[in-house]
């Protein structure tokens, strides 16, 4: 079926080339009064296949397809050497597919290597340049680009060679052995016979699975790096009940914790999928390639825990301006054999900050995971008291009336504790400030409350910091800076709560 359909598309363009110069000659012909023009001979137009075997004849059963050789290996010589383009699946499975010989344990662009097979199977020609040709320099087949013999299952053999491109429609010269005529074959078909094996090795690292199994784990080493950063999976995620949180599915662990951003970290948790580099630098790679793109001791190491089993080690240079390229850095999986050159956009571990990917909210609690809210702003102290009235009882969606409230010992409206928490909730920190320096003193407001889902206690401190600033302590460890206006909104809504009054959700 392919030789047919190669056929019929080859003649259909012919039919169409030579449509149009009959068109042309019928509107640019003499008067027949004139004298006749002088007639310049053109290729024949005929479409030939050039290569296949002659072994194997009749049609397929099932389909009435024009049987085919199957194609063993291609030998390829051309400028940069040569190479040895064998099968990767027998012919007993359902589509053959080729690999280069002595490069199967490297990950390589396995549709690209069978071109090498399938556009010789069945070559067809474009025309018929010459017969009989008996001087093949004018055409640059006595120097060839790129010499191919194609050896079928069978034992047939069939070689051919590329010259020079023609001057006009896309297409280069070519004998084949045997034959002493020249013919013109497109040069989409004949490209990849004249690239490198370098051109064919894969520069995606890690491929990306169909199911991309849970990150446990992705823990950045680098030198530039007093911490590590540690990012590890949320397992509330896997619980549909949860509600609190954010929506990212992991948090940060080291240096501190703390919530992250979605939209920043997702590509440093799982990037390491589908992750391509820009170029090739060494295939398998000695230790004195190793050492010489600076990953015998790495200047950044990533390494990626999944829930399957598996653990990645994506070993990174120190950048360097590459080329075209910009900054880059040599790229290797430990343990494998491929040096690559990554773009410095794609390996942003190399230069990424935990304030880049952690998100600045600072409480993310569901409110009616809450209990045991105390709040101490302005000199006072309000503490909160929230059960729920029935436990057994199923309900699809917690609302207030399911809730009852205490403040300070006495009864309270559970809807405006709802209301109060919002206000608590709906901060954004402006700053972080991991490792600062707690003032000395008494903050000047704080938040603790029991987590009932998770059992966890939190004690978040507001300390005093400048005239327009203050420090935020979770847990005792520094994590941010929010405006003191914050601070002061809170105390104003905590004196309200006896009131009537609607608390305030905007500060300056």
């Amino acid at each position: 079926m392919k030789k047919a359909v190669k056929s019929i598309i080859g003649l259909t363009a012919v039919l169409a080339v030579m449509g149009g110069g009959l068109a042309a000659l019928m509107l640019t012909q003499p008067d027949e009064e004139s004298e006749p023009e002088s007639s310049v001979s053109e290729p024949e137009q005929d479409v030939k296949i050039l290569i296949r075997d002659d072994t194997v004849t009749g049609t397929d059963p099932d389909t009435g397809a024009d049987l085919e050789g199957i194609v063993k290996q291609v030998s390829i010589k051309n400028s940069s050497g040569g190479f040895l383009v064998v099968q990767e699946k027998s012919s007993g499975s359902e589509n053959v597919t080729y690999t280069i010989d002595g490069y199967e344990d490297v990950a390589m662009k396995t549709s690209m290597i069978s071109t090498l097979a399938n556009n010789a199977n069945g070559l067809t020609s474009e025309a018929t340049i010459e017969e009989n040709c008996t001087d093949i320099a004018k055409f640059g087949l006595d120097s060839p680009t790129a010499e191919i013999e194609v050896e079928y299952e069978s034992g047939t053999k069939r070689r051919m060679i590329i010259g020079d491109e023609a001057p006009v429609g896309n297409v280069s010269y070519v004998m084949i052995d045997g034959l002493d005529t020249v013919f013109t074959v497109r040069n989409s078909a004949l490209a990849n016979y004249s690239n490198t094996i370098m051109d064919f090795v894969s520069t995606t690292i890690l491929e990306a699975p169909e199911t991309y199994p849970v990150v446990e784990s992705l823990r950045i080493q680098r030198e530039n790096l007093d911490t590590d950063i540690l990012l590890e999976y949320d397992a509330m995620n896997d619980d549909e009940n949860y509600n609190g949180g954010t929506s990212a599915t992991h948090i940060m662990v080291e240096p501190a914790r703390a919530y992250l951003a979605v939209e920043r970290s997702s590509d440093i948790t799982t990037g390491m999928f589908g992750l391509s580099a820009d170029d090739i630098y060494s295939v398998h790679c000695s230790d004195a390639d190793i050492a010489e793109a600076g990953l015998e001791t790495p200047f950044c190491t990533v390494t990626m825990k999944c829930n399957d089993g598996n653990t990645y080690t994506l070993l990174l240079s120190e950048p360097f301006t590459y080329e075209d390229s910009g900054k880059c850095s040599y790229a290797m999986l430990e343990g494998g054999s491929v040096i690559y050159i990554v773009k410095e956009e794609k390996a942003r571990w190399t230069y990424i900050e935990p304030v880049d990917i952690a998100s600045r909210i600072f409480m993310a609690t569901y409110v009616w995971n809450v209990e045991n809210l105390k709040v101490t702003a302005g000199g006072n102290e309000y503490a909160f008291d929230v059960r729920r009235i029935n436990p057994d009882e199923e309900i699809e969606s917690l609302k207030s009336e399911h809730f009852s409230a205490t403040l300070n010992g006495s009864e309270f409206s559970s809807e405006r504790y709802r209301l109060f928490y919002s206000f608590l909730i709906s901060a954004n920190a402006e700053d972080f400030a991991l490792g600062e320096e707690i003032p000395a003193g008494e903050p000047m407001a704080s938040i603790t409350y029991r987590d009932t889902y998770t059992g966890e206690d939190v004690n978040i401190e507001f300390y005093e910091q400048t005239s327009m600033t203050a420090l935020i302590v979770i847990d005792g460890e520094s994590r941010f800076h929010i405006s003191k206006s914050f601070v002061d909104t809170l105390a104003s809504n905590a004196e309200k709560l006896e009131t009537d009054e609607d608390f305030a959700t905007t500060w300056k």
